[in-house]
């Protein structure tokens, strides 16, 4: 009887965390949520409505307030929705595949291989880690304005490659996954070391690398304050710069279209997240577990 009862309080106990659980989770789903409801809310909104009541969800003329902001952001010279996409998605896509791929490629070469300064090179990413972008900023620009990037997408395209950060988390993650057995079989079937990190160690990597490249992908679409310093000609700047330019030539006289000009920055990372989006729980346990 005793047993019983204990039994039965313990499934109760059990009941109790799961409805918890439940109940903080849709809490913090809701809140991560709101933002982006509000955000599409406000898009279809007129000035007036946006003012009178920013939290509702209702629009008397939805469709004829989309396309009249629409219009209002497109009739300003620093909006180019066409070509500020195009800039992004190049930048974003070719700085993703770089960012990943020298990663896994240096992880790689600092987990499976023995030399002598493999110890600090290691040490050195990690304090390079630990320093803000924004502080070595100053002599980027110079270096880039001497060998004349100065206005070309490939400026910040290339820097991609150092990615510590990254580097540090696939080093994690082959550390826990990767079987040097394998490696060395492969070397004695004659295999050689580009072949197989690019048909062995990548595939084995895919939940790691869809994992990073949201991260990266979405870091360098949002990229603000890089590209409004490096690129001074209209039709090479990104998205969010012709927002954040758009933000302030409109800023207090539409804000409709400044939501719509924000929805239309965000769309394409949602686009993003929901395909990779999947990989990115198996790719932040594994990483984080050393074998």
């Amino acid at each position: 009887m005793a047993k019983e009862t204990k039994l039965s309080s313990m499934k109760r106990n059990e009941t109790i965390l799961k409805v918890f659980i439940y109940i903080v989770s849709i809490i913090f789903s809701i809140m991560t949520l709101f933002p982006f409801v509000m955000l599409i809310a406000n898009s279809y909104k007129s000035t007036f409505e946006v003012q009178s009541s920013t939290l509702s969800l209702v629009s008397e003329h939805p469709f004829a307030n989309l396309k009249n902001n629409w219009k209002i952001i497109t009739s300003k010279d620093a909006f180019h929705p066409g070509v500020g996409f195009k800039n992004s998605f190049i930048v974003a896509t070719l700085s993703t595949i770089l960012n990943v791929y020298f990663s896994c490629l240096t992880a790689y070469a600092i987990t499976a291989y023995e030399w002598k300064l493999r110890d600090g090179f290691n040490a050195m990413i990690m304090a390079v880690m630990m320093i803000p972008g924004t502080v070595t900023m100053i002599g980027f620009y110079q270096m880039a304005y001497k060998i004349g990037m100065i206005n070309k997408l490939s400026v910040l395209i290339i820097p991609s490659i150092a990615a510590p950060m990254v580097v540090f988390f696939m080093r994690q993650y082959l550390q826990a996954s990767l079987s040097m057995e394998i490696v060395q079989s492969a070397r004695i079937d004659g295999a050689g070391e580009f072949r197989i990190f690019n048909q062995i160690v990548i595939p084995l990597m895919k939940p790691a690398i869809a994992t990073q490249a949201i991260f990266a992908y979405v870091g360098s679409w949002n990229n603000l304050f890089t590209p409004m310093i490096l690129l001074t000609d209209k039709n090479k700047k990104t998205l969010p710069v012709m927002v954040a330019l758009l933000n302030g030539d409109i800023y207090k006289k539409e804000y409709g279209a400044i939501y719509l000009g924000l929805l239309a920055t965000v769309l394409p990372l949602i686009v993003v997240y929901a395909f990779l989006s999947k990989y990115i729980v198996e790719g932040v346990a594994l990483g984080g577990v050393k074998s």
